[in-house]
């Protein structure tokens, strides 16, 4: 089923014949959110027996006219909606250093299996915001500092929700990367800043069909997103030609009227303060005309009678039975078995072996809770979780397992001292990352757990004590780290034999972890974000700022310009067996740029590749960065098998942003093409084209 913007234009007659029925009422009611401030305050506070967005939120919807309201469904690893049935996936991030478009594609569908299941007609789960900084609280909801990246992840999630004819929102639009301070922060930075690395991964997402954009609560340029003409006016719809509607972040994603329905907002949700009879009186007065709002209600009757139909002319129906279901619940171990991302072992420590180990020591409080991710409007509510502890001693049913909090270091190290294996499971949870909504005016306050992590990006110093005790104490000690970006290993990693990169897994988390860790799985997951020597390598950024300029450099790209060597590059992951890269080449066509390299698994197992495609303009007018990612490929390899792996991009692609002409311009000039498993030089080939 697709229901791409071709097909949904061709309701445009039908949409207009309806606008053109109503009242100028009725039309504003489409543009309204339906939900009290009442309700939506006590499923924040969890003072209800109702969790927030446990049932769809309504808008709009005029029955006499047969139009549905839409019902909106929060994500991204899950349908919110619902308590106890659903499927909760990983966190975008982790499905992010699976590198898998065709695996993310399947998410969506099931996402949007179980949204139509729930009652629901919209997913506002696809999440693309770039993490400025890893610090950022809920960038464990995006998918990777690397804007190519989160481009086509991100439009991954949007193909497979909208096949069975659900709209998939792109959020949060723009500039939303900062946690504490969103309410109030104004970001600035320069046009081309904006347009390379700001904007680019949203655009990739309205090219693939998106149906709606949430606006972002920040302001940008000094006006608030939801209000920004530019943003939503002249660059979504004029220059993009989105043909679908935006919606405001909850509650506070709108604050004047006039200023919001002018500059481009279509749906204050998810409750109606500030439109509705207010946006009648200011139609009334002139302030605002009502062509803007006829505009409003052509995209939203457009879109959601477009979907429906197709919908329907394809026999979809909602499926109870699907909500974490067997097939999905697959799904989630499948993700989550992908983007596990192993980052050291020495000496092969890992796999372990089942004959040899007898008695497995675990320690450290995380691994023996239900940890998914934040407590925020991305809480998803499965039916069951498997913990690391719960995951391990599954893997290793004959293994005696002991499992210890690590409260106690002398105690961790006696344990330690005396097993064949140590598994020390050390980060965060929703403490310490993740939404956070602080005390204000209008009273909402869900406590104090989540937010920016402001004391760094490195472990908490009881898990780096943890694992010095239990590094010292066995040879053989493995760290598994749960978190939703970058952290930092070098002050602890030399006394470890093996550190795993397990992100929040989902639900079936832990028997992901159990499998690889024994070798039921070989890990495949590549970092889908640098690891620097030391957090001053990143940009700075204050957490609580009211105003903050976001530099063109940043990540993996920021390192590459100053010739600061990283911890692990981007892109870095280890596997069970080894890989060679040769014949590298590269051509033209038809407009777009061709490399082909020879890989081989070298080693003595199946295992999977992220082959990665990096261009260079080294010959270029304007300031570049040394490379920047362009094309990733997962492959899978038998045990000697060598397989030619071809990467494409556009020649556009490698356009610079214009200020002076406001445009994207090619060069004619020579460009550097690197081809290998990560963003470090030593691991890629490397050749040359001129375009």
């Amino acid at each position: 089923m697709k229901c791409g913007k071709e097909e949904r234009l061709a309701f445009t007659e039908r949409a207009e014949k309806i606008v053109g029925e109503l009242t100028l009422e009725e039309k504003v009611s489409l543009m309204s959110g339906s939900m009290t401030f009442e309700e939506v305050r006590g499923a924040i506070k969890k003072k209800t027996r109702e969790h927030y967005n446990q049932f769809p939120y309504p808008a709009g919807g005029l029955p006499e006219h047969e139009v549905p309201p839409m019902l909106f469904c929060d994500g991204p690893r899950g349908v919110v909606c619902g308590n106890g049935q659903n499927t909760c996936f990983p966190v975008s991030m982790l499905r992010g250093a699976s590198f898998d478009t065709e695996l993310e594609e399947e998410i969506g569908e099931a996402v949007a299996e179980e949204v139509l299941a729930c009652g629901g007609n919209l997913f506002a789960g696809v999440c693309i915001n770039l993490p400025y900084h890893p610090g950022w609280g809920r960038s464990q909801e995006t998918y990777g500092e690397d804007t190519f990246h989160l481009g086509e992840m991100g439009a991954s999630l949007v193909r497979g929700v909208q096949k069975h004819g659900v709209m998939a929102c792109v959020k949060h639009f723009a500039f939303n990367q900062m946690e504490n301070g969103r309410f109030k922060v104004n970001v600035t930075c320069d046009k081309r800043t904006e347009r390379e690395i700001f904007l680019g991964h949203f655009k990739r997402c309205i090219d693939e069909g998106a149906a709606a954009v949430m606006s972002s609560y920040n302001k940008y340029q000094g006006v608030m997103c939801g209000h920004n003409g530019y943003l939503l006016n002249q660059v979504l719809k004029n220059e993009w030609g989105f043909d679908g509607f935006v919606m405001s972040d909850f509650v506070w994603g709108v604050k004047d009227t006039v200023e919001a329905a002018n500059g481009g907002q279509t749906m204050e949700m998810c409750v109606t303060k500030y439109f509705g009879d207010n946006l009648v009186k200011a139609v009334q007065s002139g302030e605002v005309k009502e062509a803007v709002i006829d505009d409003a209600a052509l995209r939203i009757i457009r879109t959601i009678l477009a979907f429906e139909e197709t919908r329907k002319a394809a026999g979809e129906k909602p499926k109870r039975f699907v909500k974490g279901s067997r097939q999905h619940r697959k799904l989630a171990l499948a993700s989550a078995e992908e983007g596990i991302t192993l980052l050291k072992n020495s000496n092969q420590n890992l796999p372990l072996d089942r004959k040899k180990v007898k008695q497995i020591v675990i320690l450290g409080k995380l691994a023996n809770q239900d940890n998914l991710g934040d407590k925020g409007s991305s809480e998803v509510y499965p039916p069951y979780t498997v913990s690391i502890a719960q995951g391990i001693k599954a893997a290793a049913p004959e293994c005696e397992i002991v499992y210890y909090d690590g409260s106690d270091l002398r105690h961790s190290s006696r344990l330690a001292e005396n097993a064949d294996a140590v598994i020390v499971v050390a980060g965060y949870d929703f403490n310490d990352e993740g939404e956070f909504v602080a005390q204000d005016k209008e009273n909402v306050y869900t406590g104090a757990c989540g937010g920016d992590r402001k004391s760094g990006i490195g472990l908490h110093a009881e898990d780096q004590e943890l694992l010095a005790a239990a590094g010292k104490a066995n040879t053989n000690c493995t760290a598994v780290l749960i978190g939703g970006n970058t952290i930092l290993i070098g002050e602890w990693a030399k006394n470890i034999s093996s550190v795993v990169m397990a992100y929040y897994p989902g639900m079936e988390g832990g028997t992901a972890l159990g499998r690889i860790l024994f070798g039921d799985v070989n890990p495949s997951g590549k970092i889908p974000f640098v690891i620097p020597v030391n957090e001053s390598d990143l940009p700075s950024v204050n957490w609580d700022a009211e105003e903050i300029r976001y530099d063109y450099y940043h990540g993996y790209e920021k390192l590459d310009k100053e010739g600061v060597k990283p911890f692990l590059p981007y892109g870095f992951g280890l596997s069970y067996t080894t890989f060679h890269f040769s014949e590298c080449r590269a051509w033209q066509k038809d407009g777009r740029i061709f490399a082909g390299c020879r890989v081989k698994n070298t080693g003595d197992r199946e295992g999977a590749e992220i082959v990665q495609m990096y261009i260079g303009c080294p010959e270029s007018k304007v300031d570049r960065p040394v490379r920047v990612l362009k094309g990733f490929q997962r492959v899978v390899l038998e045990a000697g098998e060598a397989r030619t792996i071809i990467l494409s991009c556009q020649v556009q692609d490698t356009a610079w942003f214009n200020e002076q002409t406001n445009s994207f311009e090619t060069e004619h000039m020579k460009i550097d093409i690197y081809l290998g498993d990560c963003d470090a030089e030593e691991n890629l080939l490397k050749t040359s084209l001129v375009i």
